[in-house]
């Protein structure tokens, strides 16, 4: 897998803020859309071939890649300028295209987009060129399917366009706006008066791919070459778990601030911080390629391809970011990679078996090494954590984390206060959305205060937020009083 550090246009600033861009805090929590125009890459090949258009590319660098992949990477820089942010660096994976972006990431698969956006980003205006882009290169006037979601804001004031309110997004989804007006369901997840989650999403249109067994054998020698294997429209695996965590320790947000003195490029403080955190642990190096890049003077971004990247074979993505300031603070891991709820020894454990669940204990750090008793001892801590997971993969040659597994370690990596995990299983999937996420999954330390499962056409959902024992919600900081951190990240981003 190539990693493209060198290609990056660096814009000047006032590209990409406005003397309004950053008025105050910097908002951690990223809008996440998802545009789907095919549930499998081969089923997008066949749309394009019954479309005219050719399904597959050759890169500049010898490297064929297929449907949405084909889209020049100009193309999607246009777009980015739309919604306000800029490509740090890209991993070319075999089934998967990882943007590491000025505020957050992109991915490209050969069959959907997903874009991931934070501060005063619109992502939402993004939507329009995306349809514009594939029509234009695909061929494809029509979705399979869309997910539109996010956490609740913190300074929802400062959001910019329909990102103000909750209503307005969905209202921007329904009216046409982006060049197509979609009829999709819209939720509030959670309570209302504290964090929630707020989810729109479409059911799948399958009359898009009505034919297309019939079309496939049309086209050309390359359908030869490369026969298209086309499941039924509904059979593919889509897993994706995200954990949102807000009111970070400081022992969690001090790794994340540049050290005075340190002069160093920004994917150099990532690789550091990633290697120091364990981030580059979290699957085996082996099938990873991480993508990380650290902001001055602070915060932190990270993708990591796994695998192929592509989730119908074992692979798929992880990304990480980093708003480390006090009074906002926050992180967000997401991942699609198909794991399994539980380890094989956890299971026979709760099945009654004398062998305990010793990765769920190697994964949680050992507790007190890993939260460190302060502020200070906070980084021996994480390290130490960080080389019992390492160890741990490597004991069991290189094995997988399991759910529970993966979401303890991430929370004892960032140490919030508060956080919350929502789980999107595919019902042809054989994991057990409902079981990943039990009331004791962290030992004591926290208490679960919400669990809420929903069943939608072909996912099931489940939401769950947990609360460290003993802690209480500081009072909301005043927008006005502000940071410009933010700003500063992104023109050092870009100077970098």
């Amino acid at each position: 897998m190539a990693v493209d550090h060198g290609s990056v246009v660096q814009p000047s600033a006032p590209e990409i803020l406005n003397d309004d861009s950053f008025p105050g805090p910097f908002e951690g929590p990223e809008k996440l859309l998802e545009v789907w125009f095919a549930p499998s890459p081969a089923m997008m090949e066949a749309r394009m071939r019954a479309a005219g258009k050719p399904s597959s590319a050759v890169r500049e660098d010898g490297t064929r890649v297929r449907g949405l992949r084909c889209v020049p990477r100009a193309q999607w820089e246009e777009m980015l300028d739309i919604v306000k942010c800029k490509v740090l660096s890209v991993v070319q994976g075999e089934e998967l295209d990882s943007y590491l972006l000025s505020e957050s990431s992109l991915f490209v698969y050969p069959h959907y987009i997903i874009l991931k956006t934070c501060g005063t980003t619109l992502n939402l205006h993004g939507l329009g060129r995306i349809n514009a882009i594939v029509a234009e290169h695909c061929g494809l006037d029509s979705q399979w399917r869309l997910f539109y979601s996010r956490k609740s804001f913190f300074f929802p004031e400062l959001q910019k366009g329909p990102h103000r309110e909750w209503s307005h997004e969905v209202e921007f989804l329904e009216s046409g706006a982006s060049g197509h007006g979609y009829d999709g369901n819209a939720y509030y997840v959670g309570p209302i008066n504290r964090d929630h989650w707020v989810l729109y999403l479409t059911s799948p249109d399958d009359s898009v791919l009505e034919g297309l067994e019939e079309a496939a054998p049309a086209a050309s020698a390359e359908a030869v070459e490369r026969p298209l294997q086309l499941p039924p429209p509904s059979g593919f695996c889509d897993q994706t778990l995200e954990i949102l965590m807000t009111h970070l320790r400081p022992e969690g947000r001090e790794p994340f601030f540049v050290p005075a003195g340190v002069e160093k490029t920004g994917h150099e403080l990532g690789v550091d911080i990633s290697r120091q955190l364990g981030i580059d642990a979290l699957f085996s190096p082996d099938e990873t390629s991480l993508d990380s890049f650290g902001f001055e003077p602070c915060g932190y971004s990270a993708n990591a391809v796994i695998g192929t990247g592509l989730p119908e074979s074992n692979g798929g993505y992880f990304t990480i970011h980093v708003t480390p300031e006090e009074g906002w603070s926050f992180a967000s891991f997401e991942c699609n990679v198909p794991l399994p709820a539980m380890s094989p020894s956890a299971w026979a454990s709760q099945s009654g078996s004398p062998d305990k669940a010793a990765p769920l204990a190697i994964a949680n750090g050992n507790g007190k090494e890993a939260n460190g008793a302060n502020g200070a001892n906070g980084a021996n801590g994480h390290e130490k954590a960080a080389n019992g997971f390492a160890a741990q993969a490597n004991g069991q040659g290189a094995a997988r984390p399991d759910l529970r597994s993966l979401i303890s370690r991430v929370v004892d990596i960032f140490q919030p206060n508060r956080f919350s995990v929502t789980l999107f299983v595919s019902t042809e999937n054989d994991t057990s959305s409902a079981d990943a996420i039990p009331t004791d999954i962290l030992g004591r330390s926290f208490t679960r205060r919400d669990k809420i499962g929903y069943e939608f056409e072909g996912y099931d959902l489940v939401f769950a937020c947990f609360e460290r024992k003993g802690w209480k919600e500081p009072k909301k900081p005043a927008s006005a009083a502000g940071s410009m951190a933010g700003s500063v990240a992104s023109i050092k981003a870009l100077e970098s």
